[in-house]
């Protein structure tokens, strides 16, 4: 007779949680979206975070949420081949830090504007870019990153100018909303001057944003329209993006097999 141990029980964990996010049944693919949404849905949280901060729910749910990351790290975590070379990577660490921010919420609350990193950690998952490459849409993969890109640094800029120079006197920032227009006008070059940022330190953040927020916008400019590529690998030399229609590798020659766009 077969005796289950607790190391059984474990592993099959383990196995039934890496079959979970990293299987491609349909049981596993419902699980992923359904992820997929829950992480949409704390994102929206993060975002509205300063518009929400004074409720008197706002604690109960930035627990709440702090609940769900730690189940979601754990099941990753143990979903992993290897937990170290997991716990390693930039999106993990990032991760972690945005659960400190919400375990911590007082303490830490000058750093909450970062928790929008969340957007950019859910990016380096491989469930977010199925469905666009389900539906024939892998092509655009490129752009979407661009402008999730340009969305994270305008939140996380926003976040910043709001904690660092908010009611300091002058045509500086009362509220979130002035930051978040200050940030839009700061970043297209508009430049108002409605609403400006106080001292040496705020001229010197302004054009950083100036030079941050026009290079991502070129960097969308080009996803959008340059020619459309597809990511695959070259077996021969390593190019990573072709033609659609591409038979050959431009770089070596080498004879390529792309599958179709459309296929799963």
């Amino acid at each position: 007779m077969n005796v289950i141990t607790p190391e059984t029980r474990f592993g099959r964990l383990r196995s039934k949680l890496r079959l979970l996010y990293h299987s491609h049944s349909p049981g596993a693919q419902r699980f992923q979206y359904a992820v997929l949404i829950l992480d949409l849905a704390i994102i929206g949280f993060f975002i509205a975070t300063p518009l929400l901060r004074d409720q008197p729910a706002f604690l109960w749910l930035d627990y709440s949420i702090a609940a769900l990351l730690t189940i979601d790290l754990v099941a990753r975590a143990l979903a992993s081949t290897d937990m170290l070379r997991w716990v390693r990577q930039p999106a993990i660490i990032l991760d972690i830090f945005i659960l400190a921010t919400l375990l911590a919420p007082t303490w830490l609350v000058n750093l909450g504007f970062l928790r929008i990193l969340r957007l950019w950690t859910l990016t380096r998952r491989n469930a977010i870019w199925r469905p666009l490459r389900k539906h024939g849409l892998g092509a655009y993969q490129e752009t979407v990153q661009a402008v999730i890109n340009l969305l994270v640094f305008l939140f996380v800029v926003t976040g910043f100018v709001y904690t660092a120079f908010a009611d300091r006197g002058g045509d500086s920032i009362a509220s979130y909303v002035d930051a978040l227009y200050f940030t839009v006008t700061t970043v297209t070059t508009t430049g108002f001057g409605d609403i400006t940022l106080p001292g040496t330190g705020g001229k010197l953040a302004s054009i950083l944003i100036m030079i941050i927020g026009i290079s991502l916008f070129v960097r969308l400019a080009q996803s959008i329209f340059r020619p459309t590529k597809v990511q695959f690998p070259c077996p021969q030399c390593g190019l990573q993006r072709h033609d659609p229609d591409a038979v050959h590798c431009k770089a070596c020659g080498h004879i390529l097999n792309i599958p179709d766009s459309g296929a799963d």
